[in-house]
């Protein structure tokens, strides 16, 4: 017979569990699976010999603070913190109903968060870094693809993920766009012609088959375009155009966010469009268009 599930063990099944039941994007399941094993590994020295099931429902608070403050010495801030706690309370959360055990997980206050607020980038702006990206373009093709990708950032207000997550099932391109977000959920968002249009041309441009499984868009050896060729386009438009470091392709979602809520967008609507899980997460931007009219009221008011 089996003996009982050790740490190591559960934190293994804790991943398969993320990306398989949950779904979580590959990030997240990396991110919380290290701090399961962090956990794991510190508790084996903390308490002094093997972590099981039984031993990781019995945790105290003091326990996870402990936990904690060895973590905050490796130099981790308040953010990085409170991620670190949220994914110890899910995997301990896992743990107990892989064993069985019912007992409440112990009461710990994470560390107070700063709520950042996102920083847009104006209209002007946003279609000046796509256009900038294109002309530094190394062959025509690769000009058109970061085009095509930064206008639908800011056009449709996708995550950068989602927009390399496109394939030829998108064509031919309609008025609205099907898109799969985080946990694989899909919504429908807005596809304007001059996006449309810019896609279009780099689709004609492109000198890879773009078939219905294939990526949309493409890296320059044909393979599927990453993020960090798309936030390094990016990096050198804005510097050549003295643009803060604000200006990021995340930011041109933002933007997108923004710039709806200003001209009268229905929160819940934008909460659609956005593909966010709560509304919490798409009321943060009524704070950006506060702050966007203080910095307008700034700058034109005289005595500011």
């Amino acid at each position: 017979m089996a003996g009982p599930l050790n740490g190591r063990a559960l934190a293994a099944r804790w991943h398969d569990h993320l990306a398989r039941d949950r779904r979580r994007s590959e990030h997240t399941v990396r991110a919380y699976t290290a701090t399961a094993h962090r956990l794991v590994r510190f508790l084996e020295g903390h308490l002094g010999g093997e972590v099981d099931g039984a031993a990781l429902c019995a945790l105290a608070a003091a326990d996870l603070r402990a936990f904690l403050t060895v973590r905050r010495a490796d130099g981790i801030g308040n953010s990085s913190a409170a991620r670190e706690l949220s994914a110890v309370r899910g995997f301990l959360a896992f743990a107990a109903a892989e064993v069985g055990h019912e007992q409440a997980l112990p009461r710990l206050k994470g560390p107070r968060k700063p709520r950042s607020v996102p920083r847009p980038v104006s209209p002007d702006e946003a279609v000046a870094l796509a256009e900038e990206a294109e002309e530094n373009g190394s062959e025509p093709w690769i000009g058109a693809r970061d085009l095509a990708v930064l206008l639908l950032l800011y056009g449709s207000g996708l995550r950068v993920a989602e927009a390399l997550g496109l394939t030829g099932a998108a064509l031919p391109l309609g008025p609205a766009l099907s898109v799969t977000g985080k946990r694989a959920k899909t919504r429908i968002v807005p596809l304007l012609d001059p996006v449309r249009e810019a896609i279009e041309r780099y689709v004609a441009l492109c000198p890879w088959p773009v078939g219905r499984d294939a990526p949309l868009f493409r890296g320059a050896r044909g393979g599927p375009l990453r993020g960090e060729i798309v936030r390094r386009a990016v990096r050198r438009a804005r510097v050549q155009l003295g643009l803060s470091d604000r200006a990021t392709p995340h930011a041109l979602r933002h933007s997108f966010a923004t710039h709806l809520l200003g001209r009268g967008a229905d929160l819940r609507a934008l909460q659609e469009l956005l593909g966010h899980a709560s509304l919490s997460s798409t009321q943060i931007y009524t704070a950006v268009d506060a702050a966007h009219l203080m910095d307008v009221y700034r700058a034109a008011h005289p005595r500011a």
